[in-house]
């Protein structure tokens, strides 16, 4: 037997499949699968998929270190929200290390200004729709919260808004062309990142998977699979772009209906999954179902969508580029944060909760025979919706 000769064809072999999984891009339409049934499992592990709740507890962190919160927030390490967030920022930064994609990347002064402030409307658009893109829209429609339908056409709207507020910026104040071109440096670096990076990466995938193992030797099971399911959603989202922000910018900016079909693919999918596990009572039915309906929602997926234009990322996309490098979403995630920990006090403080609406199930009102059939229509509708808009740009305003 030739053993260097079956060796090498091992080394060979396991070369194409790490260029295939982690330096090449995968579809979107693969990403929308594996997100779904990443989002049941998590589901059927403990609870619904949420990003703001996370953003909140660290928000709350720092406003009692202030003293402003005389209430001890839940440990980050602890808190499900907050363990699943580590968990997808460490699969991103994992991805982007593997991929010898990580990189620190700087913008331009105003692009942080806007990036604060796209925080501040986030922050507050999920305050007032009880969740941000993941928790508010997808998951809401997935475990059938009718808020979910509401901050659907609140970040339709939103999106609208702000792509045309950003083309009044670039008409307004275009950007400066320059002839000056970065100076090169010849000076050889210490380090050769190309060939550390993959390092980096496979010893983060590592530590996440003994953070698990971790979790279990505690006693506390279930936060270590958030923290492993986190994970695979943040390898997912990096390694195919997966952003919910071009689902609602892109048909009005270029008329691509690509993210559209993709979301309404996936969202048919976790809901089928949904309505499995809650007709079946694996889950409670009213799990996930809090989010304010109508108004709650509605206005609250217009002021997000607003602040996902200006920031250039949302709850969950904001997470996955800051783990490959992008400075700018730093500073939305903290304002996020900040302003979602403080307007839920604020409003907590001024008891307008109830004015803004209750989380309705949709079985309820329409029963589970007909809830399903609508609910695949309503999807379909809007992904027919889109590719009509590719084919006619009828609603492009870029």
């Amino acid at each position: 037997m030739d053993t260097e000769g079956f060796w090498g064809s091992v080394k060979e072999e396991a070369r194409k499949n790490y260029i295939a999984v982690f330096e090449q891009d995968w579809p979107t339409w693969l990403a929308g699968i594996f997100i779904a049934i990443l989002a049941l499992l998590m589901f059927l592990w403990q609870s619904p998929w949420g990003i703001v709740g996370g953003y909140r507890n660290w928000g709350d962190w720092f406003f009692y270190f202030l003293g402003a919160n005389g209430t001890r927030p839940e440990v980050p390490w602890i808190n499900t929200m907050s363990v699943s967030n580590f968990g997808l920022f460490s699969g991103a930064l994992a991805s982007a290390m593997l991929s010898r994609q990580f990189k620190v990347r700087r913008a331009p002064g105003i692009e942080y200004v806007k990036g604060i402030a796209g925080g501040v409307f986030m922050g507050t658009g999920a305050a007032f729709a009880g969740g941000c893109n993941v928790g508010g829209f997808y998951t809401a429609i997935g475990v059938f919260s009718m808020g979910g339908y509401a901050m659907m056409a609140g970040l339709g709207a939103g999106a609208y808004i702000g792509l045309r507020y950003l083309l009044w910026e670039m008409e307004k104040f275009p950007p400066k062309m320059t002839d000056e071109s970065p100076k090169e440096s010849h000076k050889a670096p210490r380090i050769d990142w190309g060939r550390v990076q993959p390092w980096i990466g496979a010893s983060i995938l590592a530590a996440a998977v003994a953070g698990f193992y971790l979790y279990s030797a505690m006693g506390k099971t279930q936060i270590g699979g958030l923290l492993f399911f986190g994970l695979l959603i943040g390898l997912v989202m990096h390694r195919s772009r997966f952003c919910f922000v071009r689902a609602f910018r892109c048909p009005f900016m270029t008329g691509d209906a690509e993210m559209v079909r993709v979301v309404a693919m996936s969202l048919m999918i976790y809901g089928l999954g949904s309505a499995v596990i809650k007709w079946n009572y694996l889950q409670p039915e009213d799990m996930g179902v809090y989010h304010p309906f109508w108004f709650g929602s509605l206005i609250g997926g217009v002021i997000f969508g607003v602040g996902m234009l200006l920031a250039g990322g949302c709850g969950s996309s904001t997470l996955w580029r800051i783990g490959e490098g992008h400075t700018k979403l730093v500073l939305t995630l903290i304002a996020f944060a900040l302003t979602n920990s403080s307007v839920n006090r604020l409003m907590d403080t001024v008891g307008i909760n109830e004015l803004l609406g209750k989380g309705i199930f949709v079985p309820e009102v329409f029963t589970w025979s007909l809830t399903i059939p609508l609910f695949l229509l309503v999807l379909l509708f809007w992904a027919l919706a889109a590719i009509w808009n590719e084919k006619t740009e009828k609603l492009v305003i870029f």
